[in-house]
């Protein structure tokens, strides 16, 4: 597979250079608290964060396809990062950190093999009403889980409720300086936002927060001393087998980190008028997820946020990116110290409004009024699959944790969607009054003519083995001792399977030796070939339209 590097670069026009170098500045002004919060996320030292991303911006701009998106730590990620590794190793211990860090590298490592073969289309395996939910359900327990920084009080491990027991229980130990420094951060962060978007809150509370702590000496818990420098560069201190049993994991955090990274890319793309390359996202995530586990740093993505600001800024092209590189280096170098006596409780409220957003409600709201005006008839529980299906996600996450819940909701979406498959709406048409030619659904439209003699049925879904019994039963249902013929309207069946030819040619058969005729109206060119493969005996009758097939039936009889 030939993969183009540094694809942005070509062409390069000199007027986007300060639009870029602008837009870098005000990432990384952005960049830098949230990589330090979200490390905290992932349960690792918060230098962790800054490591990760330097490496991870730069081999992005060479492999990936996109102009605007910024690479970087990411709280779903972070977390589901944790969740992994927190089931192999103690939080807070070193063989915990090197795990982290060797998450980054499987990650990687899977992304690039999944390039290389072209999997790009995977991302289409996880509905955007489970991704909603599971985002919901993430950004809750994310929540839950900074609490007990914001309020100074110790912190209880487990699913969302666990945690959520556990910090009502601590309440009482809440130290009020601690508080008074989080719902100051708070507030503050979510007034810029509110009112002066341009301004870098996350930044402006950060250096707020260690002034605070440095000139009135609070009695708060602080970040401590930083690394300052460059991270060590290599392989981390792990098992070979250590690599294997996160792979799965792995698989998760690569899913969810492409679902974000291609949503933010391709927005962006379409606003400016180029293409994003799901494979080519594949090889920039995979690289950039290994130069992050090499540089001893965390699992990255694709950052939605901080695209947004990138775009926002007058980014042109990855050379901002770039710049955000550069500008976390001299961090690294220069500026570590500064972020000593930073106060956790300000971190936790940088990481409380980053994912503050996502808590959609009013898209769960939205998800349950989609559905189709009486299905609930037919389908039950099915009806509203979106709706279910983010659900699903949504509680596997508070319930059984991250990664559970991300497969509990794309569980569930495939049951409803099978089950859906299997019982397809089937209507009984009627003549129009106003007009011979149309024919209707008579439960939409009951004031339609049912032709006497000839039931008309209308299938609206591909016939395939799930729900080939239940045509058939469903044509039978409504045969009366009247009738003569059965047209088929084959308009809204888009596809046919060799089970389903089966059971039509079966039922012809049937009808047959009742003396009713079986006969296709409208059928597309697949099925009619399908089923003209399919038949045993004397081809069924095939007509142009309804109208064209019930004049015919009805003239047949006659005669």
């Amino acid at each position: 597979m030939k993969l183009p590097l540094f694809t942005w670069a070509r062409g390069y026009d000199r007027g986007w250079l300060r639009g870029d170098v602008l837009a870098g500045l005000t990432v990384w002004a952005v960049l830098v608290p949230e990589a330090l919060a979200y490390a905290t996320i992932a349960g690792v030292s918060p230098v962790v964060g800054l490591y990760a991303a330097p490496g991870a911006l730069i081999l992005y701009a060479a492999f990936g396809s996109s102009r605007h998106l910024v690479t970087g730590p990411m709280a779903s990620t972070a977390a589901l990062s944790a969740a992994a590794v927190g089931e192999m190793a103690a939080g807070g211990s070193d063989a915990f950190v090197q795990l982290t860090i060797t998450m980054a590298l499987v990650v990687g490592i899977i992304a690039l093999v999944a390039g290389a073969l072209r999997l790009g289309f995977l991302a289409s395996f996880i509905s955007e009403p489970v991704m909603k939910g599971f985002i919901i359900g993430l950004a809750l327990t994310i929540i839950i889980g900074q609490f007990p920084k914001l309020f100074g009080v110790e912190k209880t491990p487990g699913d969302f409720f666990e945690q959520l027991w556990g910090f009502l229980g601590e309440l009482g130990n809440t130290s009020g300086l601690t508080l008074l420094v989080g719902v100051c951060s708070l507030v503050l962060v979510l007034g810029l936002k509110a009112y002066a978007p341009v301004v870098p809150a996350s930044l402006v509370a950060v250096l707020l927060g260690i002034a605070a702590v440095s000139v009135f000496d609070l009695d708060v818990a602080i970040v401590g001393p930083v690394d300052s420098g460059l991270p060590s560069f290599g392989l981390p201190d792990v098992e070979a087998h250590d690599y294997l049993d996160l792979a799965a994991a792995a698989i998760g955090v690569m899913l969810i980190g492409l679902m974000e990274g291609l949503g933010a890319a391709k927005t962006y793309a379409a606003k400016n008028h180029y293409e994003i390359d799901a494979n080519r996202e594949l090889f920039g995530m995979g690289a950039a997820n290994i130069a992050a586990g090499l540089s001893s740093g965390m699992v990255v993505g694709g950052s939605l946020s901080k695209t947004a600001v990138n775009g926002g800024a007058g980014a042109r092209s990855q050379l901002s990116g770039l710049v955000v590189a550069v500008l976390t280096i001299v961090t690294l170098l220069f500026l570590t110290g500064l972020f000593e006596n930073l106060p956790e409780a300000t971190l936790a409220a940088i990481v409380i409004t980053a994912v503050i957003d996502l808590v959609n409600l009013r898209e769960l709201t939205r998800l349950y009024r989609f559905h189709v005006r009486g299905a609930g008839r037919a389908y039950a529980v099915a009806a509203r699959p979106d709706f279910v299906g983010a659900v699903a996600a949504l509680a596997g996450v508070l319930v059984f944790d991250t990664l559970p819940g991300l497969f509990i909701g794309i569980g569930v979406s495939i049951v409803l969607l099978v089950y859906r498959a299997s019982r397809p709406h089937i209507a009984i048409l009627g003549r129009d009054p106003g007009n011979e030619e149309r024919w209707n659904d008579l439960q939409r439209h009951p004031d339609n003519e049912r032709e006497p003699g000839i039931v008309v049925v209308r299938c609206e879904s591909a016939l395939i083995f799930a729900n080939a019994d239940a045509v058939r039963d469903a044509i039978r249902a409504n045969l009366q001792d009247d009738t003569f013929a059965v047209v088929l309207d084959c308009e809204t069946v888009p596809a046919i399977d060799v089970t389903a030819v089966s059971m039509l040619t079966a039922l012809a058969d049937d009808l047959h030796r009742d003396k009713i005729e079986l006969a296709f109206a409208r059928d597309v060119g697949d099925v009619r070939e399908l089923v003209r493969l399919g038949e045993s005996h004397a081809p069924m009758p095939r007509y142009p339209t309804v109208k064209a097939a019930v004049d015919a039936l009805r003239s047949k009889a006659t005669a």
